[in-house]
């Protein structure tokens, strides 16, 4: 749990609270709970005077507790509750609803609160309720340096961050540092955003392509529901000469702003070195002293500039450490070593740093056993209450990056999932330790490669994570470099993506085996059945465009089956153009709907071509289709090309489908190691027709006809 109740009192950074309301209402639900855990949903309509702050405060009857809340900061006292405004929500007008949410923990029974007051007067669904003596906090109450909101959080969201800020030297006054709970802090940054491809970008903040960060982006991101932003930051090549190595006065400036501006917003914020581990870092084995000397010149810089800082910033040792030509067993005594002089070296540099929570990566970040059981000896031998472990996590690699056949969110996609979070679990979270998913994502989704990963698939994979890592108490900070939220238009680039994300935060979402349903383009329709993966919900019923489906007319449900009729199909598919005809919705009992779009498909037809191996184009008709993947074989029925242990070949590195342009374009890598002779490719589409087309290679020449 978060914040203090003593801050309100202390006017050390938090929305001023107006005076007492005249009247309110409180909806309290719980729209999921497990074993031990529970979400709560609450929604607070204000029925007097508008407020321009506000706490909610009730005692849970059966001994719950809160683990982590979004919308709203919490601080408990045995059973009892108090949730204040998170800044951005504070101002709530006559009549006006504002909600927050939050996870819990139960034994026993999981019975709702009986009675609720705002701000003092007890919520009994009228006007003119009388204020409750216990909701006043004590004034003798110390406060929390994670409770901390900073009074310019309303500030305007549009001033534009300057690229060479004046340089300041001057420490943000902050409240004395107070021991903190480390396992409530990191409980209170779920969910994260990760501003990626950006300060760690090389050589500057604009080089990969992501506009200068604003504070209208972080007060966006934030105002969607994240409570903590990762900010990498490469520091080579804004660094002096040694022995100083001093950071350049104006990117130092510059990183400050952001995590100011951060700050403010209400975020907690995690800075880091970042691709210095690859950049100069991983010459440790071979270049000790002066690997060294650097690290110890960029911590002792860093902790000196925000040593007054907040407590909600927190420091994050290095990115994804690694050391050239070093086996894995040495690489963990080398981690162990940076991990260990960036703590004593944070620790001593007085402040705020005395008790920061400082976050401990393994070796690559990896959640391998190994890996986790020489960072949880690390941390054993530091003896300090405040620190975090952090790991990745990108998914099972065929997966993550479809190649050998990993199209789809398979059991061995669920099974490494499940398997890494359970490790990690056991190794940390359950020995008091708290974990940080410091990047998760899927390596090959991204807007700029369509296709790779097909939008179903990827969507159950958003549900699993979220799910998997909110019953085990893991926080996760997602990889954004762009390909969910484009900055310039400050949206997000697939709002269903979004929001299956958003949504698994907090409660699971039914989903089936597949969106799509294929029809032919002439002859007969017949019925087509899914299977729903129902996740603990109940199904509800089809919808298309806003109209409820008739069930048993329009589909049938046999347990887990849905079946859709070929009535309905027909209907649906009007003319049957190729393409997507319809999209109908399924929905459940909680959760984001699951989208099934009606497609209409015949099987692709291919064309001959000739060309060299720097670049071959096949003509392509798709005629409604979408292509999964490719296989490739040579005449012995060996595999063809790179990753020649799967017939499988990467999709967009050796093959990329386009289309608009109605071509398939096989890749230079791809006959970087393939021989002279023939080699036969298959061509797997989403509808499940298959498409051989052979091609010849002689020397750099190739000519390919249909199969």
């Amino acid at each position: 749990m978060v914040g203090a109740l003593a801050a309100l009192l202390l006017g050390g950074g938090v929305t001023a609270v107006s005076a007492a309301a005249a009247g309110c209402r409180v909806d309290y639900t719980v729209p999921s709970q497990w074993p031990g855990g529970f979400t709560a949903d609450v929604k607070v309509t204000n029925l007097g005077d508008p407020l321009r702050g506000w706490r909610l405060a009730w005692t849970f009857p059966s001994g719950q507790r809160v683990t982590h809340a979004w919308n709203a900061t919490t601080t408990a006292s045995g059973s009892r509750v108090v949730a204040a405004d998170a800044g951005y929500n504070a101002a709530v007008p006559r009549g006006a609803t504002v909600s927050f949410g939050f996870n819990g923990t139960w034994t026993g029974s999981n019975a709702a609160p009986a009675a609720f007051t705002l701000n003092g007067v007890a919520c009994t669904g009228q006007v003119g309720g009388s204020p409750s003596p216990t909701a006043s906090p004590s004034p003798t109450a110390t406060a929390s340096p994670t409770a901390t909101v900073s009074p310019t959080a309303t500030a305007s969201p549009t001033a534009t961050a300057s690229p060479t800020p004046t340089p300041t030297t001057s420490p943000r006054p902050t409240t004395s540092p107070q021991p903190a709970d480390a396992m409530a802090t990191v409980a209170a940054m779920q969910p994260g955003w990760n501003l990626g491809n950006t300060l760690d970008a090389i050589p500057d903040e604009t080089a990969w392509g992501n506009p200068l960060t604003t504070r209208e982006l972080l007060h966006h991101v934030r105002s969607e529901g994240y409570n903590s932003i990762r900010i990498p930051v490469t520091w080579n090549g804004h660094l002096g000469p040694a022995p100083d190595h001093t950071i350049d006065p104006a990117w130092l400036a510059r990183v400050e702003q952001i995590v100011d501006w951060s700050l403010d917003e209400g975020f907690y914020v995690m800075l880091n070195l970042h691709h210095d581990s690859w950049e100069w870092a991983d010459s440790y084995p071979t270049d000790k002293a002066a690997v060294l000397e650097r690290y110890q010149a960029l911590w002792d810089q860093l902790a000196t500039r925000f040593r007054d800082h907040s407590s909600r910033l927190v420091f994050e040792s290095i990115n994804e450490p690694q050391f050239t030509d070093t086996a894995d067993e040495q690489g963990d005594v080398l981690v162990q070593e940076l991990n260990t002089d960036f703590v004593e070296r944070v620790r001593g540099s007085g402040g705020g740093n005395a008790t920061r929570l400082l976050v401990l990566p393994t070796l690559h970040t990896s959640s391998e056993q190994p890996r986790l059981d020489a960072l949880a000896a690390t941390i054993d031998e530091l003896d300090d209450p405040n620190l975090a472990a952090t790991v990745h996590f990108y998914g099972w690699w065929p997966f993550s990056v479809n190649i050998a056949g990993g199209t789809r969110y398979s059991s061995d996609v669920e099974q490494d999932l499940v398997s890494s979070f359970d490790r990690v679990t056991s190794t940390f979270v359950e020995r008091d330790i708290p974990v940080i998913i410091g990047e998760w994502a899927l390596l090959a989704w991204d807007h700029t490669r369509p296709g790779i990963i097909q939008r179903g698939e990827f969507l159950k994979y958003l549900e699993a994570v979220g799910y998997h890592a909110r019953t085990r108490g893991l926080t996760t900070m997602v990889w954004d470099a762009g390909q969910f939220l484009d900055r310039n238009a400050l949206a997000w680039r697939d709002a269903g993506v979004h929001a299956m994300m958003r949504a698994s935060w907090t409660e699971r979402s039914g989903t089936a085996s597949s969106d799509q349903v294929y029809l032919p383009g002439s002859g007969a329709v017949t019925a087509r059945s899914l299977t729903l993966n129902l996740n603990g919900t109940t199904f509800q019923g089809l919808r298309h465009d806003g109209a409820d489906l008739v069930r048993g007319s329009d589909y049938t449900v046999d347990g887990d089956r849905l079946t859709l009729t070929a009535s309905a199909l027909s209907r649906l598919a009007g003319d049957r153009r190729y393409g997507v005809n319809a999209t109908v919705e399924a929905r459940f009992s909680q959760g984001v709907p699951w989208r099934i779009s009606i497609i209409t498909a015949d099987t692709p037809t291919l064309g001959a071509a000739t060309g060299s191996t720097a670049s071959f184009v096949i003509p392509t008709q798709f005629r409604g289709d979408t292509l999964a993947t490719m296989e490739a074989r040579y005449d012995d029925g060996s595999n063809a090309g790179p990753a020649s242990w799967t017939s499988y070949k990467e999709f967009w590195s050796t093959f990329r489908p386009d289309a608009d342009a109605g071509t398939i374009l096989l890749t230079q890598d791809f006959f970087a190691e393939v021989r002279d002779g023939r080699v036969t490719l298959t061509f797997h589409f989403w509808s499940g027709a298959q498409v051989t087309y052979e091609i010849t290679r002689s020397g750099t020449s190739v000519v390919g006809s249909p199969g």
